[in-house]
């Protein structure tokens, strides 16, 4: 193992990952209140899964930032929340230029990569951030958000979330306008968090390639945030990429029937799963006499060559969805384990070609096709 993970670090080295989802700007807005004297990233953070030493040790030279905020926010309140969160993306690059660069477009990831610095590129988890205005979506387009989750895990408007009661049937008339405007602006269109409907009408519409940001598949883990055979059969047609997630309930069906438990034994005692704060009565009382089970890197690895088989190797990346999750699989706890994950797969016979494309060729080009088709 020890020589696999030397070879593993050599290629990423070489082929950096690419990853499509990390919710540092939230832990920083809840945890610090964006304070980076308080969480001086430069240091190592053991309290969260993000800091530099260990983004330099997991051989990350591209990430996206997730600028995620709560389904709780609506209208105004939503935007400026988004706002608030990319300017804490600005603050990084701001405050660590020698590790972070702020980017929008794959010529640029390229570019910082090839300087030895993080390429930083924003994401936006959930349609409510836009409060259903297609002019905000271009302002926060110009700001450099370079995809938008449709939902995050309740309904807009405009689209079904796929952890919420369906009452779309996937897109409303006004959501493919959501989705035509984002390829005319060059955005992608993470279908993450979005119910199968959604996903095959967004197929439906966009002429880009679109992004599963932080899911994994739904064959391997019946949980519905994770992406059903008939929906990655579709990705080869489109150019898109399923980037394959870490969280425990996405990769473990013991871990997705544990959590489903744990959900209904909050709803049962009249209070919201969704809300930690108050969830916690039940939760500490209820986790003593259910001990959490776990999930495995070799399951994080079972999910990408099953994408990899059902897709196409070059439709399959990685977004680890790291200060977004209480939970962590073993042998993937932090930013600092992608090698981890690659030895594994090198183990399992992959090439370095193949490889490549896994850790961050398939997402700059479905960025780059996006880009062409704006253009």
């Amino acid at each position: 193992m020890a020589d696999l993970l030397d070879r593993a670090r050599a290629l990423l080295s070489d082929h950096p990952v690419i990853d499509g989802h990390n919710d540092l700007p939230w832990e920083l807005r809840t945890e610090a209140a964006y304070d980076l004297n308080a969480r001086d990233i430069r240091q190592p953070q053991p309290a969260q899964h993000t800091d530099i030493p260990r983004l330099r040790a997991g051989g990350v030279g591209g990430q996206f930032w997730s600028v995620y905020v709560p389904s709780a926010l609506q209208g105004d309140a939503a935007v400026s929340a988004t706002l608030e969160q990319i300017d804490c993306v600005y603050a990084l690059c701001a405050r660590y230029p020698e590790t972070f660069e702020l980017v929008r477009t794959a010529d640029e990831v390229e570019r910082a990569i090839a300087a030895g610095r993080i390429a930083s590129l924003i994401g936006m988890e959930g349609g409510h951030s836009i409060a259903s205005s297609l002019g905000t979506l271009r302002m926060l387009y110009e700001l450099g958000a370079r995809y938008m989750t449709l939902t995050h895990n309740k309904n807009v408007p405009w689209a079904d979330s796929a952890t919420d009661t369906a009452v779309h049937g996937g897109l409303t008339d006004f959501g493919r306008d959501v989705v035509r405007e984002m390829n005319r602006i060059g955005m992608l269109v993470d279908l993450s968090h979005v119910a199968a409907t959604t996903m095959a009408d967004a197929l439906d519409v966009s002429e880009a390639p679109v992004i599963f940001s932080h899911s994994s598949a739904r064959a391997l883990c019946d949980h519905p945030r994770d992406v059903p055979d008939s929906i990655l059969g579709r990705l080869p047609a489109n150019g898109g990429v399923c980037m394959v997630t870490f969280v425990p309930g996405f990769v473990s069906p013991e871990c997705a029937a544990w959590g489903r438990e744990f959900r209904t034994a909050v709803v049962d005692a009249g209070l919201d799963p969704d809300d930690p704060e108050a969830s916690a009565p039940v939760r500490e009382a209820w986790r003593a006499e259910h001990p959490r089970p776990e999930s495995t890197l070799d399951q994080v690895a079972d999910h990408v060559e099953h994408v990899a088989q059902v897709a196409g190797i070059e439709h399959v990346g990685i977004g680890g969805d790291f200060d977004g999750t209480p939970f962590t699989t073993v042998g993937l706890e932090d930013v600092s384990c992608y090698p981890a994950l690659v030895a594994e797969l090198l183990g399992r016979g992959w090439s370095d070609h193949d490889l490549a494309a896994l850790t961050g060729r398939n997402v700059l080009r479905a960025l780059r096709a996006a880009e062409a088709t704006s253009q």
